[in-house]
Formats: C-alpha cells, structure tokens, sequence
C-alpha cells in the first residue's frame, strides 16, 4: 500500500475525513462564511446605493452587536466563541446591487458594507468606500456600533446601504452630497 493511501485510510478510520459530499462540504466550511448559497440562518439581502465605480469587489459582514465585539478581527472573535459571519461578492458591470449574506441567528447584529475597490482585502481610507445600515455620514470618526445595527427577523429581511468615500477633510460621506 503506498503512502497516500495508508495516509487517507488511517483518516476514515479516526473519522478525520468526512465520508460523503454533503458531510464534507458542512466540514470544509469556514465559520464566518456567510454565503447564502449554503448554511443555515436566517438571509438579510443588503441593497448597496451610491457606488463610486464598478471596480474590485463588496463585502458585508455581520458582528456581534457591541461595542467591544464590533471591527473585531474574525480570528479573536473565533477563538472567543463568538459568532461573526462574512461575504464577499464581485462588483456587478452594471445594474443594481445587492448582496445577499446569513445571519448566524435571528436578532440584532452589527452589519458593516465595504467597496474594496482595488481588490487586496485591507480597507485604504484613501480609496475604499463603506456603508452601515443607518446610513448615517461616517465623518472621521472610527464608526460606532449604533450606526450598524440591524434587526434580522427569522424569516430573513433586506435593508439598503448608502456607500461613504472620502471626501476630503469631511471625511467619509455618500458622494451624491
């Protein structure tokens, strides 16, 4: 027997390695996954107004809905046990935008949209838009968790986001002001 497949049954046996498909795409899953095409949790559609372009891609991701949780880095929250979940979708050429993400459960959370408009998954203030479900002008102010709360019923919902960019000393506002 090679050395792969002594590898690969000593996993069935310990049970390190799922046995069927459906078993194994629930086990691969990363935990802040927040996809809506699988999963469980109720699904929040958030429409996004006010692009800038159509550049890089949107993320909407959802945190626990304090203070001390909010902006968290998904690793402490993971190794806290807490829940956060995550999505990121491609910026459509033209049309609407929505994107849709799950909730780990119904109830209240923190939802916080980004543009990441040159693609490298790290926020540039310079360039990168974001948005919160209040809608509220950012300013220059780090954003508090009251302007991104959104209630999430069991039956799922939808809300609108309004995308905030720089705009000079004022700091992040839609760019329709």
């Amino acid at each position: 027997m090679n050395r792969t497949r002594v590898v690969l049954v000593l996993a069935l046996g310990m049970g390190i390695l799922p046995v069927t498909g459906a078993t194994a795409a629930a086990e691969l899953q990363d935990p802040v996954d927040g996809s809506c095409a699988i999963g469980t949790g109720p699904q929040l559609r958030v429409n996004v107004v006010g692009l800038k372009d159509r550049s890089g891609r949107l993320k909407v991701e959802i945190y626990p809905p304090n203070e001390a949780d909010f902006l968290r880095d998904d690793r402490d929250l993971k190794a806290q046990g807490k829940q956060m979940r995550r999505v990121w979708a491609p910026t459509p050429a033209s049309g609407p935008v929505s994107v849709c993400i799950r909730a780990p459960a119904a109830g209240q959370w923190a939802l916080l949209f980004t543009h990441d408009r040159d693609g490298k998954n790290k926020f540039n203030f310079w360039q990168d838009g974001a948005g919160f479900p209040s809608n509220q002008k950012l300013g220059r102010s780090r954003p508090k968790v009251r302007q991104a709360l959104v209630n999430i019923p069991a039956q799922g919902g939808q809300i609108t986001v309004h995308a905030q960019y720089l705009r000079g000393l004022g700091g992040f506002g839609p760019i329709d002001d």
